[in-house]
């Protein structure tokens, strides 16, 4: 019994090292100017240099992954020190939807208000990703309000099967 808890010990701890962002030796040198320091199109340029360090360090996005997070955090300062800039706005919007963080996609699409060919089709997955959570949870109210706005942006197959569940 002894042997299979080692065992089982040995095998988790490989799989924590495969989803840990990478060792520090490895780890690009990140500029540690705090995102508040720097104007909106400075922060605008450092959420896309890393969102490209992102793409290449990590196999799947995900918000908690580290450059990932300071992709983020950077467009959203971009994003609230110039509001009225729609590119800085839809580019949060579009990390939001890439690192699968659905209610903060949604949202920011929705206020972006019109939307070009691409950024409905991300919308709309956001969209889709609520809506199945909501079904989840049993809140049909939730989830066709999901289906509605996201089949509004772009129909697809997984919106339309989530509908065909409702009562």
């Amino acid at each position: 019994m002894k042997k299979i808890l080692m065992l089982t010990a040995f095998a988790l701890t490989g799989l924590a090292a495969a989803q840990d962002t990478a060792p520090a030796t490895t780890m690009p040198a990140m500029d540690m100017m705090a995102p508040a320091s720097m104007s909106a199109e400075e922060n605008f340029g450092k959420a896309q240099e890393f969102a490209v360090q992102a793409d290449v360090a990590y196999p799947v996005p995900f918000y908690d992954r580290t450059l990932w997070k300071v992709a983020v955090d950077h467009s959203y300062y971009a994003a609230s020190m110039s509001a009225e800039n729609r590119d800085y706005n839809a580019y949060l919007a579009q990390l939001y939807t890439k690192t699968q963080w659905w209610i903060n996609a949604y949202n920011a699409w929705d206020r972006l208000g019109e939307l070009n060919d691409t950024e409905k089709q991300w919308a709309s997955l956001s969209a889709a990703k609520l809506a199945y959570l909501a079904l989840q949870r049993g809140d049909t109210d939730m989830t066709r309000m999901y289906v509605e706005k996201g089949m509004a942006w772009a129909d697809s197959a997984s919106l339309q099967s989530i509908m065909k569940r409702l009562p």
